[in-house]
Order: structure tokens, then sequence, then C-alpha cells
């Protein structure tokens, strides 16, 4: 796992989240292209995060003027592929090295959810290639 290094100011947005959730975050990513937050808490924190019928990332969207996508730390770099592609049910996460040495994480979904797992515009898988780069230094996410 690769230590993430955070900004002042990305403290401050995670000191804020955790105001208004109670729960702590791990990273948080301005992702201009998609227009969103993307909040990493710890495992077990997801639910809470949300907040019942989304409430807490409503009121975190709220306060920041912006979506708020939460995804749960994991201890892999599979587990964390599977988060970040939820609620896609995940079959399978297989991590490939390239003789260039490039990593590449091959993600098989149920058929009924490669829609969800690529997601609008490509959003979701975005959203995984962008936190597994960070945490695991994996170079792409390929839905297979």
């Amino acid at each position: 796992m690769t230590r993430v290094k955070l900004s002042m100011d990305d403290m401050g947005l995670i000191a804020r989240f955790e105001q208004i959730t109670g729960v702590s975050a791990v990273d948080i990513v301005r992702d201009d292209d998609g227009e969103r937050i993307i909040v990493v808490v710890r495992a077990k924190q997801l639910g809470k995060a949300i907040g019942k019928g989304g409430i807490n990332v409503k009121a975190a969207s709220d306060a920041f003027g912006r979506a708020i996508d939460v995804v749960e730390m994991a201890d892999t770099a599979e587990d964390f592929v599977k988060s970040a592609l939820a609620p896609a049910r995940v079959e399978a996460v297989k991590i490939i090295e390239h003789r260039d040495g490039t990593k590449v994480a091959s993600v098989t979904v149920k058929s009924d959810d490669r829609g969800i797992a690529i997601g609008r515009d490509g959003r979701n898988v975005a959203r995984a290639r962008i936190l597994v780069k960070r945490h695991f230094d994996l170079n792409n996410v390929v839905i297979a």
C-alpha cells in the first residue's frame, strides 16, 4: 500500500467531512473532471458515513457544493478495487503486471452490473482508477 500525502487543504476538507458525518476519513480526492469529491473512509464505516437515507453524505455534498462519493478502504488492491466499484457486484479482480512494469487490475463483474461498474460517462471506473493509483500504485483498472 502506498502512503498518500495530503495537503493542508485536503486535511481541512477531511476535518469538515468528519464534523458533518462523525466518520474519520483516510483520504480525500478532488475529482475536477467528475465534478465531485471522493472520500475514502476506514473499513466498516461506509454506512455511518452515508447515514440513514443518505443524510450524512447529502449534508456533506451541500457543504462542499459538489457531489460526494464515499469509498471504503481495504487492505488489498483487489478488495479496494471491489470497494471502489461498489455497488457493482464484482466476481473477480486479477492484478496483472506487464513486462514494462505497469500493473493493471482486470475486473470481472456480473453481466447485469457491467453498466454500474463503468458508470455514466465512465465515472465509476474512473473513481476506481484514481484511488488504486493513489493507494496501491496500479496503473489502470479494466472491466473485462
